[in-house]
């Protein structure tokens, strides 16, 4: 393969999405982004390998490149053999077949055919002479389309009068056109994310694929060949087993289905609802649920069915069930961890193993709880704090010089400056109190309790004094003091002070505020 190798998280997706859910590898290739030949090439590795789906949890992404890119290429030479284009075409419309798998047939009837790059590309050659116009057909339990319809509904504020626009999202299965809508306040992520939950509710089950339009809240970089699908939108697809395949942009056909719904919504619910006032969100959700209600049951003229009836004979049998729990909505941030080992998640720090300075990791929070992932393995879990710009820390990823200053407090700091003095006491509350957090300051006030081992407690005293006086409230600042013999002046607080002298070169205590 040429360029980048993907990551591992990449070909597990493709595995995953080739013998779970058996997607072709041109369908692979639409949900991934990742081309056709490399797709059937991890697949290949996988297989010579022995390696299936799902992949046990003790391969770690590590292991699973090692077992999959050790060996050398898989292809050896070509020969000029050519195969029944139009056979190979046809047998690719059947499930489950692959270019791989016709490749190793030729191969196995023509030991002199070519290889399979050149197999591919002569394929693809010959496939771009065909006409690009093409019916779609839709399989049963295949694909749902997703969208938002383009009008809103205003919804009254009973107490204040206020209006805000609700906007409706509607949902179609390919094969019956079985559809589902209701209303929300957004077309946000966490909007868009739990209509989908509830879409699924609604249907009993879970197609193998949702066709979105390049929305922002889902499609973060719009592609006809390699999308970049929303990680929370992604965390939804593996939660309940489908994939994302977003309309490619420019292509109105992929989207046909879901347009179409769009359309009949828009008569039957916003049509019939105009003239209508909603005081809230569920009310106008009655409303909808009554409407799709009607649009299901009514029997299409070209079909002599109904949805529902098209929808219990299609799609319905070949659903895969809901998991066992609904999808909590979670939202994930890349982190660059810091150098105090913390990673800020929204305002809030949490703690990671001091290892992992500087490295990026991913972050997945939901309104419980916050997880840390590097490479793949989780490596934090803290309970979600909302109090802004406080840390969470967890002992055991301090390293241990640090562990020792975890138990101190403000209050505890200020108890060992009165062990020696009231100088030392100011000394160290100006400390914490220039920092942004108290704790900030420990490091300076311990770094000046441990120069009573060298200097004692009374001229550490007297230092304190010189430096509250002059505004030099750090720990160098109380080193130089001391190295300098400047407190010897200070040494005796209970002598009555002398008359000050007066000097035009003397600048006096007032200079240094």
């Amino acid at each position: 393969m040429a360029g980048t190798r993907m990551s591992m998280r990449k070909i597990r997706e493709v595995l995953r999405l080739t013998h779970e859910l058996g997607l072709t590898v041109r369908q692979v290739r639409e949900a991934t982004g990742v081309g056709k030949t490399a797709v059937s090439e991890y697949v290949s590795r996988a297989k010579v390998v022995g390696i299936t789906w799902p992949i046990p949890p003790e391969i770690s992404d590590a292991e699973l490149e090692r077992r999959l890119f050790t060996p050398a290429g898989f292809h050896e030479g070509s020969t000029k053999r050519l195969p029944d284009w139009t056979k190979v075409h046809e047998e690719l419309k059947r499930r489950g077949v692959t270019l791989m798998i016709l490749w190793e047939e030729h191969r196995a009837e023509h030991v002199d055919g070519h290889g399979y790059s050149r197999f591919c590309e002569l394929y693809g050659e010959w496939r771009r002479r065909l006409s690009p116009t093409m019916r779609q057909t839709h399989v049963a339990g295949d694909k749902l389309f997703v969208d938002w319809a383009g009008d809103t509904v205003p919804i009254v504020d009973p107490m204040t009068g206020e209006v805000h626009e609700a906007h409706l999202f509607v949902a179609a299965l390919g094969a019956s056109s079985y559809t589902y809508a209701e209303a929300r306040w957004s077309e946000t992520l966490p909007d868009w994310i739990g209509a989908h939950v509830n879409a699924f509710d609604f249907l009993g089950g879970v197609p193998k694929a949702a066709v979105p339009d390049n929305l922002k809240a889902g499609i973060t970089k719009p592609s006809r060949y390699e999308p970049g699908i929303n990680r929370t939108y992604q965390d939804l697809a593996d939660h309940y087993g489908f994939v994302v395949l977003p309309a490619r942009p420019y292509r109105p056909r992929d989207k046909a289905k879901v347009e179409a719904a769009v359309g009949i919504v828009s008569r039957f619910v916003l049509g019939t609802l105009r003239n209508r006032r909603f005081f809230s969100l569920a009310e106008l959700n009655d409303a909808v649920r009554d409407c799709v209600t009607k649009i299901n049951a009514k029997v299409m003229k070209h079909l002599k069915q109904s949805r529902n009836d098209l929808f219990a004979s299609l799609d319905r049998p070949a659903l895969k069930g809901l998991p066992g729990e609904r999808y909590q909505y979670a939202e994930w941030k890349r982190c660059t961890v810091a150098p105090d080992y913390h990673v800020e998640v929204d305002d809030h720090y949490y703690s990671v193993p001091f290892a992992l300075l500087r490295e990026t990791v991913e972050a997945r929070f939901t309104d419980g709880t916050i997880e840390v992932f590097h490479k793949g393995q989780r490596i934090a879990s803290h309970l979600r704090s909302r109090v802004a710009h406080k840390h969470t820390t967890i002992p055991e990823h301090m390293p241990s010089s640090h562990r020792r200053y975890a138990e101190w407090s403000p209050a505890r700091m200020l108890r060992e400056a009165e062990k020696i003095g009231p100088a030392t006491i100011a000394l160290f509350a100006a400390i914490m109190k220039a920092k942004p957090h108290p704790e900030q300051g420990f490091r300076s006030c311990l770094g000046i309790l441990s120069l009573v081992k060298s200097y004692g407690p009374e001229r550490i005293e007297a230092a304190a004094r010189r430096g509250n006086d002059i505004g030099a409230t750090t720990y160098g600042s109380i080193k130089s003091i001391l190295q300098n013999g400047l407190d010897r002046a200070f040494t005796k607080p209970n002598t009555p002070d002398a008359s000050p002298i007066r000097h035009a070169n003397i600048r006096g205590r007032g200079y240094y505020h």
